[in-house]
């Protein structure tokens, strides 16, 4: 196993995984001050056969794992992105590499033999953005980026050199959290060409994009609307986890934690299967109470959540960014139209900006404890 510690410029991790993709040792990328993931990677075991990368994560539960990814399935999802997309085409690295959405930006330079430009970790805005893409956007030939739902947004908050360097890709992968659809509008109507994705670890990043399963991947929804996913993306374990394996991958198909619905073909992504608030008796989907709260005029992002309450075993509670002025009366009113009587925050908190962990993923963990003060 070869250790990489993700750095500004990623360079050490790309040469890692060129040498991995091609038989070499299987890659740990991590983050400086990860020691507890590393640990838990057990770095001195013999490595899993046919392993070429191993993604560290603590996941939504918090307790440490490692996604064992192949060769080919790194392979398989970065031609069949690029088929997607429009073909082979320059990079810009702009998520952190430890985690599968970087790390994969990375694979698809490499297998495209093209330009991989990196943005510093870190701080985030515009001009940084502008200034990271100006060697991609020189190329010529497909130029490509991957962001997250919040970064998307400060480039078109921000405007000015930032959108215009947004502008210029000829696509841009939006992942690790749900794309609202208003987010879609506003880059839709600022000329950005996004596309939004789903996918995790255990796909090699994302496999459906808009909706829609790479090619050589199918999706399927199984018992309560669980979301299945087979195809020669997925993992093929858990780093010294034979139990975790067995459970997720079953006859082929890996078992997500999240709740769907195949629209004419198209996957649409309901929410975590674990993400339900009984409140009173009635089951609520905090991901539809979003939802609701997300086509609201004036309303950037929401979390919603279960908080513990002794009269009904849990209400529901929303932390909201706005824009301007968005009266909580408003936010109840659109959740009751929406979703029922049941799904109306009992709990409203407007906030500057939601906490997130990882590659942009909101913290509900922590929107529980630091915005409502639930220990």
């Amino acid at each position: 196993m070869r250790e990489v510690l993700v750095d500004g410029s990623a360079g050490e991790l790309r040469e890692a995984l060129a040498a991995a993709l091609d038989g070499g040792p299987a890659v740990l990328p991590l983050a400086p001050g990860s020691e507890r993931l590393r640990d838990a990677m057990a770095p001195s075991e013999p490595v899993e056969p046919g392993t070429a990368v191993i993604i560290a994560t603590s996941g939504s539960t918090g307790e440490p794992k490692g996604v064992l990814l192949s060769a080919d399935a790194l392979r398989a999802s970065a031609h069949a992105t690029h088929r997607r997309l429009g073909g082979p085409g320059h990079w810009l690295l702009a998520t952190p590499a430890q985690y599968i959405g970087g790390l994969q930006v990375i694979v698809r330079s490499l297998l495209a033999g093209t330009t991989c430009a990196t943005l510093p970790p870190g701080h985030f805005d515009g001009e940084l953005f502008a200034e990271a893409a100006a060697p991609v956007l020189r190329e010529e030939g497909p130029r490509y980026t991957a962001l997250v739902p919040t970064q998307l947004t400060r480039l078109l908050d921000g405007g000015g050199r930032g959108l215009d360097a947004a502008r210029a890709f000829d696509a841009i992968i939006i992942g690790a959290a749900a794309t609202s659809a208003a987010l879609r509008e506003r880059a839709a109507s600022a000329g950005v060409r996004i596309v939004p994705s789903y996918g995790m670890s255990e796909t090699a990043s994302g496999c459906v994009y808009d909706g829609v399963p790479l090619d050589g991947v199918e999706v399927r929804i199984g018992p309560d609307d669980r979301v299945l996913i087979s195809g020669p993306v997925l993992t093929h374990g858990y780093r010294l986890r034979p139990d975790l394996t067995a459970e997720a991958l079953v006859d082929g198909w890996f078992r997500t934690g999240d709740r769907g619905r195949l629209v004419d073909g198209r996957l649409e992504v309901l929410g975590r299967l674990d993400d339900v608030i009984n409140t009173g008796g009635v089951k609520v989907s905090a991901a539809a109470v979003e939802r609701a709260l997300g086509a609201l005029p004036g309303v950037r992002e929401a979390c919603v959540v279960g908080l513990p309450d002794v009269e009904w075993g849990q209400v529901v509670a929303a932390a909201v960014v706005t824009e301007g002025p968005v009266a909580a009366a408003e936010l109840r009113a659109a959740v009751r139209s929406a979703v029922g009587a049941a799904g109306v925050p009992k709990r409203v908190e407007f906030v500057g900006a939601l906490p997130l962990r990882g590659p942009g993923k909101v913290d509900r963990a922590a929107v529980v404890s630091q915005v409502f003060g639930v220990r």
